[in-house]
């Protein structure tokens, strides 16, 4: 029988079979458990990564859009005249034009006081009132950035009890902020907090002055975007994508939990911030996107298992609300895979897309902590994460004929003798912090020559 055992296990691999896969049934949201190797070492100790991934496919036209709850927080503190200024109002005068009559949306501007300009309300009946009132904007005072979330947020409860909206924060700034609270833990705490009541916000930092710690922390404790505008011409554009985004929400308060039976010891997540507890892991989203995928990779250890054994490595099910039918939606997927003593079996067996998943995320780490070692002074340190990272990713792509993974460890390479020589300039640093966040977030962004 063990001979049988490895005769099929060999002849999958061969031919690039994957029966030990299940995944949801077909439906708006598409649930797989997915292994960056289907056949493990035997007979040792090891590591794998777990993918839990969410296929989201863009609804048919025909398919009515749930209506969105949109906060529009603009800075218009002193540094934004000129050229700032005029494209945040163009950009935002394009959002009010895309937006159906039954959307809610509120615009609030902010310098050293803070001012709702129009309070929340149906776009059909305000369009006109939120025109002039984005022309209208003017620069001057400091920057109470905060303040400014915080007022959005306030409008949008005005109409948080109405299950059928998609609510969201957009906030834009060019300054650091420097009235009220203004640390990167006091923005990261009010997104925690906004996220619990169904508020995500997206932030666009402008030009080459803002805090992007405070940004992109202020989005990612909230799930939400996150971009890094170096120029005033890139407003528009983003804008766009942005509204894109929210105009295509598919499901929201999203809770994966996934399972893992004895012997699989879950050790973290990879990119995204998820919980471990003993053999369950735990993630939440707040909202999934027509025409995009998510996903969750987690590291964990195997106990050793013979040679033609099977065993299930992990167990999921997502529970969201299903945005378009506003139904509530529960999926569930497994994942078993196979051990062998055949290191080419292993081999044959790798998930390339896992694996450059993996790859991806990793870069994106071990360039948030090459930031916070140049920031410490430890310049040689920091060149030498990303050299390690580089190594190690260069040795799986070699491995497994990976050239996914071959080409993100040949594009770290020179950005860690980069850092060795420089460290980190301005745009670098800004642009580190923005394509990690939407890197780890699966951010969906179009090619731009000005972006991170």
């Amino acid at each position: 029988m063990k001979h049988i055992a490895r005769l099929v296990l060999l002849a999958a691999a061969l031919l690039g079979v994957k029966p030990l896969h299940a995944q949801s049934e077909d439906g708006p949201i598409r649930l797989r458990v997915d292994v960056d190797r289907t056949v493990l070492p035997a007979d040792c100790t090891g590591r794998a990564v777990v993918n839990i991934r969410l296929d989201c496919p863009r609804p048919p036209e025909s398919e009515r859009r749930p209506p969105v709850n949109l906060a529009l927080v603009i800075d218009r503190s002193g540094s934004m005249a000129g050229e700032k200024i005029a494209k945040a109002r163009e950009a935002a005068l394009e959002i009010v034009r895309r937006l159906a009559p039954d959307d809610i949306m509120s615009l609030i501007a902010f310098d050293t006081q803070v001012e709702t300009l129009v309070p929340a309300q149906r776009v059909g009946a305000a369009r006109a009132r939120l025109e002039a009132a984005i022309c209208n904007i003017e620069p001057g005072g400091y920057t109470a950035l905060y303040g400014g979330v915080a007022r959005g947020a306030q409008e949008v409860r005005r109409f948080i009890e109405d299950p059928n909206f998609v609510s969201r924060i957009i906030l834009v700034s060019d300054g650091i902020a420097n009235v009220g609270p203004s640390s990167a833990e006091d923005l990261g705490r009010l997104g925690a907090s906004l996220v619990k009541e169904g508020i995500s916000v997206t932030t666009v930092g402008l030009g080459l002055d803002f805090n992007e710690d405070l940004m992109t922390r202020l989005a990612q404790q909230s799930d939400g975007n996150t971009y890094f505008a170096q120029y005033s011409s890139d407003l528009p554009r983003i804008f766009s994508a942005e509204l894109s985004d929210l105009l295509s929400v598919v499901a929201r308060r999203v809770v994966i939990s996934i399972e893992f039976p004895d012997g699989v010891r879950p050790i973290r997540f990879i990119g995204r911030d998820g919980t471990i507890r003993g053999q369950r892991a735990e993630l939440r989203l707040n909202q999934l996107y027509g025409g995009q995928e998510k996903f969750a990779l987690i590291e964990v250890e195997m106990a050793p298992a013979r040679d033609g054994e099977e065993r299930e490595i992990a167990k999921a099910r997502m529970n969201c609300e299903d945005a378009l039918n506003r139904r509530a939606l529960t999926l569930s997927a497994v994942r078993r895979v196979q051990f062998s003593s055949n290191n080419d079996a292993v081999i044959r067996s790798a998930d390339k897309k896992v694996q450059a998943d993996y790859a991806a995320n990793a870069i994106a780490m071990a360039k948030d902590e090459a930031v916070a070692l140049v920031d410490a002074g430890r310049r040689d340190e920091a060149a030498a994460v990303i050299r390690q990272k580089a190594a190690e990713l260069k040795s799986m792509g070699a491995t497994y004929g990976n050239p996914a993974v071959a080409g993100y460890a040949t594009g770290a390479a020179p950005e860690a003798e980069r850092i060795a020589s420089g460290g980190l300039d301005n745009v670098t640093r800004k642009a580190y912090r923005a394509e990690s966040s939407q890197v780890k977030n699966q951010q969906a962004t179009d090619p731009d020559p000005h972006g991170p």
